[in-house]
């Protein structure tokens, strides 16, 4: 467990491995979020995974009631005790799961909503809703781009007998939710602006199917951090959701969502030796602290395991994480560039930026947050597991 530091300590004197974050960077990042979706006439529902952190919550979210989404029970639970109100579990329910969603909403009074794609899960919702009397609210899920679950949305027949079901059933059906997963296998502003169009629309003609049959549907849900942040129109739509532009990461630099100096999530390390006649300095921030996601190694630069940065935030040129074991990063020039080593001797502090925010963010218990003066400004603790 990473050991707390008292406010105002200095980023030299920290224990390392450690999450940062920079506290302005996301109320920045939030804001125009935030500023981009009113103009554009939707509500906003703040993806919580990334963050997993009641303080970020309520930075992100329109009131300490929500609304919010969250991937995992444990993170439904953590946020009802804090005083969150309205959530969707973004995750496809598992039959197993229904007592627990039930638990929640009536330990702490909180609108829980579910997500499913099959009659089969529908099923076992209205049987669950027939033992227990409470009438969960529901919203299908909508495949407009082949990224993962959800149903196709030229399948009206499918989507009509899920509806039809809950109602029957005596679920509440809340109405539609899409993923455009797709969108971060993109780069380009216009391309991506596409994939938000095709989420849109599929989402639009599902609840107009819904509606069509007589059936409900007054959220048209959609999101992801790309779309949200390039979409041209959001006509149809009733709310979008987005998390990981909060911190921004490597990975979305790549798609083109954010800046390096947009990303609020760093990880402090401590230079511990080199291996000069290679090339590489060696730090105690391996895989354990910055996670195995290589996810820009699919994009047209491949960061490694991160940028490395000096204790301003300020990349050295060209100086990544070319490779990690457990407790060991491994430090270098990019493969290809001219750029020279920074001498950075045994005991000196670096921060590295991560590939992947929501992984790396796993890997730590807490958020050593940045104040203005660059000294830790408070300690907010985050939660993991499911």
């Amino acid at each position: 467990m990473t050991v707390s530091s008292p406010i105002g300590t200095n980023l030299a004197d920290l224990s390392t491995p450690c999450l940062l974050l920079d506290e302005a960077r996301v109320r920045r990042n939030v804001a125009r979020m935030k500023d981009r979706l009113g103009a554009l006439g939707v509500s906003f529902r703040p993806h919580l995974k990334t963050a997993k952190c009641l303080e970020v919550a309520r930075i992100a979210m329109a009131g300490p009631g929500g609304p919010a989404i969250v991937s995992t029970l444990r993170e439904a639970a953590f946020f009802a005790k804090g005083g969150v109100t309205d959530m969707i579990y973004g995750v496809g329910i598992a039959p197993g799961k229904l007592d627990q969603v039930g638990d929640i909403r009536r330990q702490w009074g909180v609108d829980l909503a579910i997500i499913l794609d099959s009659v089969e899960q529908a099923d076992a919702v209205a049987a669950w809703v027939e033992v227990n009397g409470d009438a969960l609210p529901v919203l299908i899920e909508i495949d407009a781009d082949g990224h993962r679950s959800g149903v196709d949305p030229g399948d009206g027949d499918l989507l009509v007998a899920i509806g039809r079901r809950l109602v029957d059933g005596g679920a509440s059906l809340r109405g539609v939710l899409l993923h455009a997963g797709d969108s971060y296998r993109l780069n380009q502003e216009g391309a991506i602006a596409d994939a938000a169009e095709v989420e849109r629309t599929a989402g639009v003609a599902a609840a107009e199917a819904l509606r069509r049959a007589g059936l409900p549907c007054p959220v048209v849900s959609v999101g992801s951090t790309p779309t949200a942040r390039f979409a041209r129109d959001l006509a149809g739509v009733t709310e979008v959701r987005a998390g990981v532009f909060m911190f921004g990461d490597l990975f979305q630099m790549g798609v083109g969502t954010c800046a390096i100096d947009e990303i609020a999530l760093s990880v402090l390390a401590t230079v511990i030796g080199h291996q000069r006649q290679k090339g590489w300095i060696i730090v105690d921030a391996g895989w354990m602290a910055l996670s195995r996601d290589r996810g820009t190694a699919r994009q047209a630069v491949d960061q490694g395991y991160g940028i490395v940065c000096d204790l301003g935030g300020k990349p050295y040129g060209d100086l990544i994480v070319v490779d990690a074991n457990q407790e060991h990063g491994i430090v270098a020039v990019r493969p290809g560039s001219a750029a020279p080593l920074p001498p950075l001797s045994v005991g000196a502090r670096v921060r590295i930026v991560p590939n992947h925010a929501c992984a790396t963010g796993a890997q730590h218990d807490r958020y050593h947050v940045l104040g203005a003066d660059g000294r830790i400004g408070a300690v907010w603790p985050r939660i993991n597991g499911w």
